[in-house]
């Protein structure tokens, strides 16, 4: 069912009565049956409306094999006609009259649907912002979504209309009920075209990309940003842009985030920053970047090639693939990444990864930033935890087996500990491995259910108390993004009405995701296992709960290597313990987990006994190699380093013009010693006319 789109055997059956009905349907309209048509035709509406509620992967499927819901609406049409003419229940005139009033129904829903059509078309400008005063472009409001959505459930109404005419004719006599019927729906039809005019001459009456680009420019040279961070990307990757968001935001220097793709708006954090979205590459090169020193590329993918070619920018490619499983080495290095003037990277690692590649990168040309995003995780605390948290993070090209073996020694440890198990996003929570990793975790909670039952009453009452502080907090945020991103909303109207950012909007939102993770891990009992499968809680906030964390090669674990806990890697390959950190850098300072996990009870046990942690050293010594020092801070690092390569940039361009003056004047100067010799003297007599 899977395949089919289908989620559920509810979705299938439905497919099956509206597939039934129809069939009935075409059978009795050739025989003239009217009582069983309408029967067949009010079963197979209400098959097509499950379908449509409950199987939208499906209707989809339908749609591309061009048998969809307008499809299916034209031949339940067709099919009425059928009936009536062999029924010959209207005579010629009632017959004629239902054929024209399904004509204007038909003909009224495609003009309904390329009216939609061309609105939505319009009203997709040139440009899309975020906090970036356009309002001066007039856009209007986009319809009603009860106008251009759900075309389906309309033109079900429709069909009800005509079958309850129908019936109604059947059951009188009088021919006039079914065009009756027939009206009503043409009619239904007519007034959600006309409601939709006004709609279509404002979005014809939206500015072309001349002037909404001379707006932009207007609002550029009036902020005039000195930073940009430039990305381009599929929706899956909006992370690698989201990550630097409040890194960027925290510059001294005014900045600018200019994504290329619109599904990138969609999924951008909250953020305070002034976003542009330039799809096409020729208005990109149209903006007035003039005051733009640095760009910043979180990616290195083709589209950067447009911006690139800016000459008053100093470009920086972000590289921070430091210990990030395959970038892990110099074979992970792009050759590309020559085209930059800089290349960022983390710490010591990051160098030393392109030195060995060799692919061109100056070591003048690389700067070590650390990773301001991991400036605020909790560092190793000696506490004497009573039941340590192990965090489980596989990579999604993480044996399935194996990621079962091993959860299934870590609950079945002694002594006990907390496991939470975090997939990674891209793990395909439909696959039978993780299921059954689920369903070891829930069979061991409910044997440590009993546990509740010894806690002081007290403490079930705190845990109580913040369990109802986090569903108010949940409410609270999903009113706040429902303010800052309304649903009625399309990408034209938020480009207008986020003129301005709203800091403090920006900063609740931050504020109440904190409270929400404090009150998270408050209402959760210490010795319940947990599997956390949404973007809530976050990764870090994970980070700052484990006391050990398990995972493989990837960036994860780098990450993690910040907090200077215990990690452990899963080596899946078998290789020898000395082989395999010499093949891979983040695994110097980790234990190592083999195929069957048989080292879980060794593993565990360094966390109630700190005397076995033996690789503390090798962590801090890992740590200040991938990550740089802890001091001064990476932020401060990051700052400066934008700081000082904008006016290295300032200075290039100064030097650029000064160039230019100093060549235009020695141009002007011989210009001026070669004109006695080229031009005659006004003062001097002209020569005599030649002999003839």
């Amino acid at each position: 069912m899977n395949r089919l789109g289908v989620r559920s055997s509810r979705g299938l059956a439905a497919f099956a009565v509206m597939a039934g009905g129809m069939g009935v349907m075409a059978g009795t309209a050739v025989t003239g049956v009217g009582g069983v048509f309408v029967g067949a035709g009010v079963v197979g509406v209400g098959g097509d409306l499950v379908m449509q509620r409950t199987a939208p992967g499906l209707m989809g499927r339908l749609g591309r094999l061009h048998v969809g819901e307008t499809l299916r609406f034209e031949l339940r049409c067709v099919l009425l006609l059928l009936l009536l003419g062999r029924m010959h229940v209207t005579g010629p005139v009632g017959l004629a009259s239902a054929m024209a009033l399904v004509l204007c129904l038909l003909g009224g829903q495609a003009l309904h649907a390329a009216i939609c059509t061309l609105i939505r078309r319009r009203r997709r400008l040139a440009v899309a912002a975020r906090h970036i005063d356009l309002r001066r472009l007039g856009i209007s409001d986009r319809p009603p979504r009860r106008l251009t959505e759900w075309p389906g459930l309309r033109m079900l109404a429709y069909e009800v209309a005509a079958l309850g005419g129908l019936g109604a004719t059947l059951v009188t006599g009088d021919a006039r009920w079914v065009v009756a019927g027939l009206t009503a729906a043409a009619g239904g039809c007519a007034v959600t075209v006309l409601a939709l005019l006004p709609y279509l001459v404002g979005a014809l009456r939206l500015p072309g990309p001349a002037r909404v680009l001379g707006e932009v420019n207007a609002w550029l040279v009036r902020h005039r940003p000195e930073t940009v961070l430039y990305f381009s990307g599929p929706r899956a990757s909006a992370y690698q842009v989201t990550m630097w968001l409040e890194t960027v935001a925290a510059l001294r220097a005014p900045a600018l985030v200019i994504v290329r793709e619109r599904h990138l708006l969609e999924v951008l954090a909250p953020t305070a920053l002034p976003v542009l979205c330039v799809p096409d590459g020729t208005h990109l090169r149209r903006l007035d970047l003039g005051s733009v020193r640095v760009a910043l590329y979180p990616a290195n993918v083709g589209e950067n090639i447009h911006l690139l070619r800016v000459p008053t920018m100093q470009h920086v490619f972000l590289d921070h693939g430091d210990g990030h499983g395959d970038d892990d080495s110099a074979a992970g290095v792009d050759p590309y990444s020559k085209v930059y003037d800089q290349v960022w990277v983390a710490g010591r690692a990051g160098r030393q990864r392109y030195a060995e590649a060799a692919v061109g990168v100056e070591d003048g040309d690389i700067v070590e930033v650390g990773r301001p995003q991991l400036d605020g995780l909790r560092v190793q605390e000696d506490d004497d935890v009573p039941l340590p948290t192990v965090l489980y993070a596989p990579g999604p090209a993480s044996p399935a087996g194996q990621g079962e073996t091993l959860v299934r020694r870590l609950l079945e440890s002694e002594p006990p500990v907390r496991v939470l198990y975090r997939p990674h996003p891209a793990t395909d929570r439909r696959s039978a491995a993780h299921r059954r990793i689920v369903a070891l975790v829930g069979a061991a909670n409910e044997r440590r259910a009993g546990q509740a039952a010894d806690e002081p009453e007290e403490a079930g009452a705190l845990r109580a108390e913040a369990a109802r502080c986090r569903a108010e907090l949940t409410r609270r945020i999903a009113a706040l993004h429902a303010r800052l991103r309304p649903a009625y909303a399309d990408e034209a109207m938020l480009t207008r009405d986020s003129a301005a950012p709203d800091p403090a909007a920006v900063a609740e939102a931050g504020e109440l995701g904190e409270q929400w993770h404090r009150a998270h891990w408050a209402a959760s009992p210490p010795w319940l296992h947990q599997v956390v499968e949404a973007d809530t809680p976050a990764l870090h906030s994970c980070f700052d709960q484990a006391d050990l964390l398990i995972g493989d090669l990837s960036g994860v674990v780098a990450d993690f290597i910040a907090t200077l806990k215990p990690y452990a890697l899963t080596d899946a390959a078998g290789l020898d313990a000395q082989e395999f950190r010499r093949q891979h850098t983040v695994a110097r300072a980790a234990y190592l987990l083999g195929p069957e996990a048989t080292e879980v009870e060794d593993l565990v046990r360094l966390l109630f006994e700190p005397d076995r942690d033996t690789l503390r050293a090798a962590r801090h010594e890992l740590r200040a190699y991938l990550l740089g020092p802890t001091a001064p801070p990476s932020l401060q690092r990051f700052n400066e380093a934008v700081d000082a390569l904008a006016a290295k940039g300032e200075a290039l361009i100064r030097l650029r013009e000064l160039q230019t003056i100093r060549e235009g004047a020695e141009g002007a100067e011989g210009a001026s010693d070669a004109h006695p010799a080229t031009a005659p003297c006004p003062c001097a007599p002209s020569a005599p006319p030649p002999a003839k």
